[in-house]
């Protein structure tokens, strides 16, 4: 033991007011980078009280492992200094029996059952000068044998999945408020100081292997309780007749509490195997609960028995991360001094234990605020989620001399008359010859180069634009629809080129569909053979390696081995880029029309895959949950961008290619940090899966669309909500701002295409420090104001939106006969 001493890092348990732990490091995708602790306008209530906190010195992302129990770490102090430091079981047994004696006996017990008798032997001596002083006179209670509750605490230390005894309702840890205490004892040997868990590792605590568990009995340990299953529902019903009976400004910021406290209370009942008084309490108070719960309800409904939870990743998800509530000071000690007042010790656990409460000082939110920002899976986004720097501005455009085409010239000569100005670009346009104050630096990703054939289909665009018609109120888009007849196989994706040129399917049989929508056939490349006779020094030997007799309209790619659900189009219309069910993403060549690639990464059904503007990279999101950041060279991902809780549906570039975006059927948006991995915005709001993503072409906007049937609009600079635009009816599967920005189209399953002022909807922006510190955010009433115009089709659902280089918006999708 003397060795073992000097080997390992002593643990030193001191005596604390109870309070609540430290939180455990940010959550898989949270800012990483920032540790989840409070800031000075931002208080948080953390685990349980007593034991402790090892805590993430500033976490990156790494999933959080729960704090030492207080049992085991005071083994852990009474193992690693037996002799040489003698402070050590004085103050453990000091901090324990001034808490429980109840922990001590089970420290006793289990340093006999691990044969340590020299550290058990010190640990009675001091606690019992302990209560000599006092003249506690518990030596019975130490020397007699282990109890029922002994072997529970023994047990809890064995799993070290579970938390420490409770403080009660009495202490919250607030950055300011009466009655704030530390959280507990930080242990600077056992912190980590990275993305490192906050749980003591074995090598740490001597021989007593607190072992790391990731696995599901671990995690769900801490529904383990002895509280009496009748009471649950009185606890609730008591909360709930005191929020309903509160003033109006703290009624609606409280009332937030209900969904979560209903699930945690169900799923304790479950667990504990009361599952009579759980059907009792679903039944009693499901009805309460906001309707954009109502999926989340259904599967919660289906776990009646404990062995259904093991198998649930939804569960887990709820179980593991903390859910985030944003309310008032003043609403929060309202609360607060309620729990106190009638020792609801219960759910004041379960507020420490599972809710994060993000505290602002201030006046509370009104309803409308609080409904447009919550809804999804885990909350609310925390603030300090949104906080981080994003350059949002677009890169230098190279500079490319544009020649002259041939009516610029006659314009010029016609009796002597100077050619047409050139109408000025707007703010929302996309090219700019000045560098962007918000741009990141030309460097921040290694870009490819442009080539010649890059360069000229640049010219061409160039020209297209001073064409371009200018779109606003007054002046509305045609708009051309592409109707897929007889799709039998289903379609579920679809892609249309940069320069418009061709548009690609992708359906539920496997197969992919190319056409041409110009005169111009598709054909493919010649055989190595033929292409050897070929003289490579003519003008058109572009031409001359294409063999006309393969030239035909459409062309139809096989290789996946399941539906095929995202579609994307090279930048240089070179590549496709294609997405299955069978978990993998494909890379077809444009002049062969053959597979050059199977990307595997994925584990299940992949929903979206998308090119960067700039070509090489690309993004895919899928069911497992994570979108991954590829490059055309690589057979591996670059970046696996994990934190979202449910399946990402699709995953969109920003125009300068440094960030990304993923929308995921936790009803959050994320945007990512292409260079180093990092979530640095998430955008709570919809009520609904998200299917659909569109940045506006300056790079500041971001419009979403989901299965309520709204499209939200968001500040990405300052990381709030701007504008939420309602009237359809169904999912909004597809969105797209004109060239020019001036234009917002979505399109739905409800078979509209509808038109948005985007103009007027980003006009009148609220992005004081306040609206930006507090997430107080104040939406126009009526909506109805943006909407130009709306489009129906006869039985034809919307899958895809897209606004050619002069502004005429094409749409597409597969007719329904039903």
């Amino acid at each position: 033991m003397e060795a073992l001493a000097e080997e390992q890092p002593m643990v030193v348990i001191k005596p604390e007011p109870e309070g609540p732990l430290a939180l455990p490091a940010s959550k898989p995708g949270d800012c990483p980078g920032k540790s989840s602790g409070g800031s000075p306008n931002s208080s948080h209530n953390g685990g349980r009280g007593g034991g402790v906190a090892a805590s993430s010195a500033g976490g990156d992302g790494g999933t959080p492992k729960p704090a030492v129990p207080p049992p085991a770490a005071a083994a852990a102090a009474a193992t690693a200094a037996p002799g040489g430091a003698a402070g050590a079981p004085a103050a453990a047994a000091e901090g324990i029996a001034s808490q429980d004696p109840q922990t001590l006996l089970a420290v006793l017990q289990f340093l006999r059952r691990s044969n340590l008798r020299e550290s058990e032997d010190i640990l009675r001596r001091e606690a019992r000068l302990l209560e000599d002083a006092v003249g506690a006179g518990a030596q019975g209670e130490v020397d007699r044998p282990g109890a029922e509750t002994t072997s529970a605490l023994l047990s809890r230390v064995a799993a070290a999945g579970s938390t420490g005894p409770d403080p009660g309702p009495g202490v919250c840890s607030e950055s300011s408020g009466p009655g704030a205490s530390g959280a507990g004892t930080g242990n600077s040997e056992a912190a980590s100081t990275g993305a490192a868990s906050t749980e003591v590792a074995p090598t740490q605590v001597g021989v007593v292997a607190i072992e790391d568990q990731p696995d599901v009995s671990a995690v769900l340990s801490a529904y383990n309780q002895q509280e009496d299953p009748t009471m649950y529902e009185e606890h609730y019903s008591g909360l709930k007749h005191f929020i309903e009976c509160s003033l109006d400004c703290h009624r609606t910021e409280l009332s937030q509490l209900f969904y979560p406290l209903f699930v945690h209370m169900y799923l304790e009942l479950v667990y504990n195997q009361h599952e009579n008084e759980a059907k009792s309490f679903f039944e009693k108070f499901h009805g309460d609960q906001e309707c954009y719960y109502q999926d989340d309800l259904r599967v919660l409904a289906r776990l009646t028995k404990k062995e259904h939870m093991k198998g649930n990743g939804t569960i887990m998800d709820f179980r593991t991360s903390k859910f985030v509530l944003r309310i008032s000071r003043d609403s929060y000690q309202l609360l607060k001094r309620h729990l106190q007042e009638t020792q609801n010790n219960q759910i004041w656990n379960i507020v420490q234990e599972h809710l994060y409460i993000d505290i602002f000082d201030g006046m509370p939110r009104s309803k409308q605020q609080i409904d447009a920002m919550v809804g999804s899976l885990a909350g609310e986004a925390k603030r300090e989620a949104n906080k981080a720097k994003v350059f949002f501005g677009l890169l230098k455009e190279p500079e490319i001399e544009v020649p002259l085409d041939d009516e610029d010239e006659k314009g010029e000569n016609e009796e002597g008359k100077p050619p047409k100005k050139k109408p000025k670009k707007d703010s929302m346009g996309s090219t700019s010859k000045k560098q962007d104050p918000n741009a990141p630096p030309q460097n921040r990703i290694p870009l490819p180069e442009l080539k010649d054939s890059e360069k000229l289909d640049q010219i061409m665009n160039m020209k297209e634009t001073r064409k371009r018609v200018r779109l606003g109120p007054d002046c509305l888009p045609s708009i051309c629809f592409y109707t897929f007849f007889n799709a039998y196989q289903g379609l579920t994706a679809v892609d249309i080129t940069d320069d418009s040129s061709l548009i690609t399917g992708g359906f539920a049989d496997s197969t992919i569909r190319v056409w041409s929508v110009t005169p111009k056939k598709l054909r493919r490349m010649k055989t190595a053979t033929d292409l050897g006779l070929i003289d490579k020094e003519s003008d058109d030997v572009l031409e001359r390696i294409m063999d006309e007799k393969t030239a035909s309209e459409s062309k139809i790619l096989y290789g996946h081995s399941g539906p095929v659900y995202g579609a994307s189009f090279s930048p240089d219309r070179n590549y496709l880029l294609s997405s299955s069910e069978d978990g993998t993403v494909r890379l077809w060549s444009l002049q062969t029309f053959t597979c050059l690639v199977g990307y595997k990464g994925h584990n299940y059904p992949v929903w979206d895959t998308q090119f960067s503007p700039y070509g090489y990279y690309f993004v895919s999101g899928g069911h497992d949950r994570v979108a991954r950041l590829w490059a055309t060279d690589h057979y591996e991902p670059l970046r696996i961008f994990a934190g979202h809780f449910a399946d990402v549906n699709c995953t969109r570039f920003h125009p300068n290619s440094n960030y990304v975006a993923t929308g995921s059927a936790d009803r959050t948006v994320r945007l990512w940090d292409v260079l180093n991995g990092n979530c640095v915005r998430i955008f709570t709001g919809h009520k609904g899966p998200i299917h659909s993503l569109a940045f506006s072409p300056n790079g500041r906007f971001l419009a979403t669309g989901a299965t309520d049937g709204k499209v939200l609009l968001w500040d990405i600079g300052h990381g709030l909500m701007v504008g939420e635009l309602k009237g359809h009816t169904n999912t909004v599967y597809s969105l797209k701002f004109s060239r020019d920005g001036e234009i917002l189209a979505s399109g739905s399953m409800d078979n509209t295409v509808r038109l948005w002022d985007a103009i007027k909807a980003f006009e009148y922006l609220e992005t004081d420090d306040f609206t930006t510190a507090t997430g107080h955010i104040n939406l126009p009433e009526n909506s109805q104001d943006l909407l130009l115009g709306s489009y129906m089709t006869k039985s034809t659902p919307i899958i895809h939106l897209h606004f050619t280089r002069r502004n005429l918006l094409l749409a597409a999708g597969a007719y329904s006969s039903q």
